[in-house]
């Protein structure tokens, strides 16, 4: 969990049927500074990475049950990109190898050396852009929830190659956040990150990415270069795109070509295979762009992360100012069809115009413009669905309560009960 102030320590889940090496891991591993969650099975390690969210796992190769093996494939099943390390004898080290081409980052053979098992578990950390010190990558991405933790998971996996990244999403989820935390985790991070948007005219926008002088793809050279809203790239360009990642070069100002080298990022919130169906887009530039995807959720999937929000962006606007309960509530249980953006703007309209220290849901009513979508009481609901459940029946049956009870399973005095709890009259249903 990424909070305001909170140098995250790395999770590892450690997974050995031996309590003896697994306490003596567990030392080692804590005494470096990592959160540690041991467990002696793979049934139970699956259930702890499920709630521990381990950004790695150290587990045995031979163990009762499900071993290693199908502890790796399980794994890599529910949490694509989570890095494993093996543990193995020496006997069983061509299993070992074989699981490395199974997707296992790498083994430790026993007795375990120290040094090696610190080396391979930074090394481990370090491709996923994970460092047990120094700046986090994904530090301005705040979240405590599963579904984002995997987004950064399967991030920090695609930062260590070059290939093309499409990343897709309503606006205001933080698509371009993510795009300038994968730039910081990949081997590029010392040079330029460059963004052009594509919702420009066609003009503007051949002269910004290619430029008759420096363009973006020359100036990102070495970098990443984000194209914004990549569906709106008009077509006549998209040839041009296409041909200057095949070669690597574009054309100079006195029309020499320059050789470039950029990691391609794109994002966009429509959906490009619609646009290739139509023919608005490329079929091959789709393809090329589109090598690995990543979705953004929206704020809706992921609304533990809003108090959390709430509590980054008070920081950064006043240290003066708190939300009351019903206000924090109303801002947990509204729809955000703007997202992490349109957070943001609420919580600043709300800084600026509420002149208390404690914010009420006035505030934020006034700032969302409409009263906002409440989720109803466990209670609320449960009358509603009755209610509209002995309507239901009465209409069914005309206003006859006997066959209405008997529709419920109920009998007649128990129903009358009902109907007269919820202010519902069969009279009203009885057919004239």
């Amino acid at each position: 969990m990424n909070t305001p102030g909170n140098d995250k320590a790395r999770r590892i889940l450690l997974v050995d049927d031996d309590p003896g090496l697994l306490r003596l891991l567990t030392i080692r591993l804590r005494a470096e500074g990592f959160e540690i969650s041991g467990v002696t099975n793979a049934t139970e390690a699956l259930a702890s990475a499920a709630t521990f969210r381990p950004d790695l796992v150290i587990t045995d190769l031979r163990m009762d049950g499900m071993d290693g093996i199908a502890l790796l494939s399980e794994l890599q099943r529910r949490w694509p990109g989570l890095r494993v390390i093996l543990i193995t004898a020496h006997g069983t080290i061509p299993d070992a190898v074989q699981a490395t081409q199974r997707g296992a980052f790498s083994f430790l053979t026993k007795p375990i050396d120290k040094d090696e098992l610190l080396e391979q578990v930074n090394k481990a950390l370090e491709l996923s852009g994970m460092t047990a010190a120094g700046e986090d990558w994904s530090a301005e991405i705040i979240t405590r929830s599963p579904v984002m933790e995997e987004v950064l998971r399967q991030a920090g996996m695609a930062a260590s190659i070059d290939d093309p990244i499409l990343i897709f999403g309503e606006s205001g989820t933080g698509k371009e956040l993510l795009a300038r935390a994968i730039h910081r985790a990949s081997p590029r991070s010392a040079k330029s990150f460059v963004t052009v948007g594509c919702r420009a005219a066609e003009e503007d926008i051949d002269a910004e990415l290619f430029g008759s002088s420096v363009g973006a793809m020359e100036r990102a050279s070495g970098g990443t270069l984000m194209l914004d809203e990549i569906g709106e790239l008009p077509l006549s360009l998209q040839g041009k795109l296409l041909r200057a990642l095949e070669r690597k070069r574009v054309t100079g100002p006195s029309g020499e070509a320059v050789s470039v080298d950029v990691r391609l990022i794109s994002t966009t919130q429509a959906e490009l295979s619609d646009a290739v169906d139509d023919g608005h887009f490329r079929e091959d530039l789709f393809y090329r762009l589109g090598e690995v995807k990543l979705g953004m959720p929206t704020l809706t999937n992921r609304r533990e992360d809003i108090p959390l929000l709430v509590s980054h962006f008070l920081s950064e606007l006043t240290d003066q100012k708190v939300y009351a309960p019903d206000a924090m509530e109303l801002l947990v249980t509204t729809t955000w069809p703007g997202n992490v953006r349109q957070l943001h703007n609420v919580v600043k309209s709300n800084v600026t115009l509420c002149r208390t220290q404690v914010i009420s849901a006035r505030f934020v009513e006034q700032a969302l413009g409409v009263q906002p979508d409440t989720l109803p009481s466990y209670a609320e609901a449960r009358e509603e669905f009755t209610r509209n459940y002995l309507i239901q029946l009465l209409q069914i049956t005309g206003g006859n309560v006997s066959q209405a009870a008997r529709l419920a399973k109920r009998n007649r005095t128990d129903f009358y009960k009902l109907l007269a709890r919820h202010d519902v009259n069969p009279d009203n249903f009885k057919r004239r």
